[in-house]
This record gives C-alpha cells, structure tokens and sequence, in this order.
C-alpha cells in the first residue's frame, strides 16, 4: 500500500520572506516561531514525519498546520494584492498561525459588576449600615448583592477581584487607605 504524501505548500516570495522574518525574531513566543518554521519546512518539501522528528511534535501536529495553512491560502493571495500589502499579509499569516478560540463558559460577571464590587469596597462599611470597621469579602458580597449589582456572587469571587489572601476576616483593610 502506498505511503500518503502530504499537500504540498506553494509559497510566493512575500509569504516566505515573512514566515522566515517570525521564525528568526527572537522576541516572538517559542509556539509561532515553530509554527512558521513548521510551514517553512513544509514548503521546502519535508514530510510530515521528518518534521515533526525536528521539531519533537506529534505527526498530527505538524499535519494540522499544514492543512491550516492550506486552507488560509486563499485569503493570503488576496492580501497579497492589496494596496497594503505587505501589513494585510502579515497580519493574515500571524492570524493563521495564531491558536483559535477555544470553547469554554462565558465570564460570570461583567467587567462593570467587577468595577462596582470594587467601588462598593472602597466606601466605608458604616455607610451602608454594616457593623464592620473594615470590608470583608462576605461582607462585599452580601452587600453586592443587596444593591442589585448582581444576582448571587461568593466571597471568594470577591476576594479574588480585590487580589486579597484567602483569610477569613482580613486583620486590616483589603484597600489602601485613602488621603481625604
């Protein structure tokens, strides 16, 4: 049975002057300059498994990139002939190269109700009719709570938006004291 070569990637000079510009740019994270070196090497011919020999990744790994790549080849020939040109491929090569949204649950709260959370917090307790000296992350959530910010939130959520330790009631105040 014969062995499945793999798509074979044509490069224009631009692509490649661009992909060989990320991969020796020492300031770029280790996973793009990589992946450029993976497409560099596929276009010059390697196989998946000698690639992904050099690189110390699985097959499918450098397979991915691969089809990835093909796959955007199409934007990048557009972009190619742009009046910007050289700008709209570069930032279509880094794109492709990038790692796509991964799924997951949407944030819990708004970065508004974070904001509010931390404005309660920088109010005197007394104001609000606590009979604390200082805030204290149930306290912050109760009253977060009681105000309408939002519908239910735990003191630790609380304690993690004010970046304090994971003490039960704080012997000082979790803010700065202000100059009034």
């Amino acid at each position: 049975m014969p062995i499945p070569k793999a798509a074979v990637i044509d490069l224009s000079e631009k692509q490649q002057y661009c992909l060989s510009e990320i991969a020796r740019q020492t300031t770029n994270p280790y996973r793009l300059v990589r992946r450029a070196s993976i497409i560099l090497a596929a276009a010059a011919g390697e196989s998946n498994s000698a690639i992904s020999r050099q690189w110390q990744l699985d097959r499918n790994q450098v397979r991915y990139w691969r089809s990835r790549w093909l796959a955007a080849a199409e934007k990048m020939r557009m972009c190619e002939q742009s009046e910007e040109a050289e700008t709209d491929l570069k930032q279509q090569v880094l794109a492709t190269l990038a790692d796509e949204q991964r799924p997951g649950t949407p944030a819990t709260f708004t970065p508004e109700q974070v904001v509010q959370i931390v404005a309660i917090a920088c109010e005197e307790p007394s104001a609000s009719g606590r009979p604390v000296n200082h805030w204290t992350p149930s306290e912050l959530a109760d009253e977060a709570m009681k105000r309408g910010v939002v519908t239910r939130i735990s003191a630790s959520s609380v304690r993690r938006f004010l970046g304090g330790s994971p003490a039960t009631a704080a012997p000082q105040s979790l803010l700065a004291e202000c100059d009034a």
